[in-house]
């Protein structure tokens, strides 16, 4: 198993460094370089992309911008000289933080992190019902009993998920159709539940994972008659 991965960098001498420990990794797969964030950026949107070696210090856009400009991100190994950059770097929920100059030793430690973490992301228990999403350019299994609800986003929709939030291009409707109909409620022209996941409800708003969800009025009986059978 391989992690497809990109180094973003504005240091040529660092992007060479990196590209030496990547290549001669066998669990990790080199897409491309990157020596600026905004070009990176554009990069993230039309690759599969699994890590990213991200300098913090660069022109225009650091990494942290980089970071909270993405939507659906994926895994970050940040790399700078500063150690006072590491309390910052684990508010992004980064997978590791390698100091410059960085030992092969450290470097091994990160990617078996990052490949740890990917199997525990990706790992489905096969008679768990799940789906394929496209995301990304990627598709990803998504476990039914972990999606909370579903939001639309204009041409998009958002599942709101125990690990993650997916943007996905579809429309409600369509994504609807796929979701079994004794588990799922569309309660809002915005949003569809997972009936298991509410805790509370009123004539007004449905309550899942402490956030409250509009319902339409003409769908509150639905509702009700949805999770007696639940």
């Amino acid at each position: 198993m391989k992690l497809r991965s990109i180094i973003v960098d504005d240091s040529h001498m660092q992007r060479m460094a990196m590209n030496r420990l990547v290549n001669n990794h066998p669990n990790l797969e080199l897409v491309e370089e990157y020596n600026n964030a905004i070009e990176a950026k554009n990069g993230i949107k039309n690759n599969e992309i699994d890590l990213i070696f991200l300098d913090v210090e660069m022109p225009i856009l650091n990494g942290f911008d980089l970071m909270e400009s993405l939507v659906n991100r994926p895994q970050v190994i940040l790399i700078t000289g500063k150690p006072e950059y590491a309390f910052k770097a684990f508010d992004y929920d980064v997978t590791d933080y390698l100091h410059k100059p960085i030992t092969l030793t450290r470097f091994n430690a990160s990617i078996k992190r990052a490949v740890a973490k990917y199997e525990r992301i990706h790992k489905v228990d096969e008679n768990e019902e799940h789906i394929f999403v496209k995301s990304n350019l990627k598709k990803r299994k998504v476990i039914l009993n972990d999606i909370k609800w579903i939001e639309a986003l204009g041409d998009y929709i958002k599942l709101v998920t125990v690990e993650a939030n997916i943007i996905i291009l579809s429309t409600m409707k369509s994504f609807e159709q796929k979701l079994p109909e004794d588990k799922f409620l569309r309660i809002h022209k915005s949003y569809i539940v997972n009936l298991e996941k509410i805790e509370k409800f009123n004539s007004k708003n449905v309550e899942v994972a402490g956030r409250l969800i509009p319902l339409s009025r003409n769908k509150k009986t639905e509702l009700m008659e949805a999770l007696n059978s639940v």
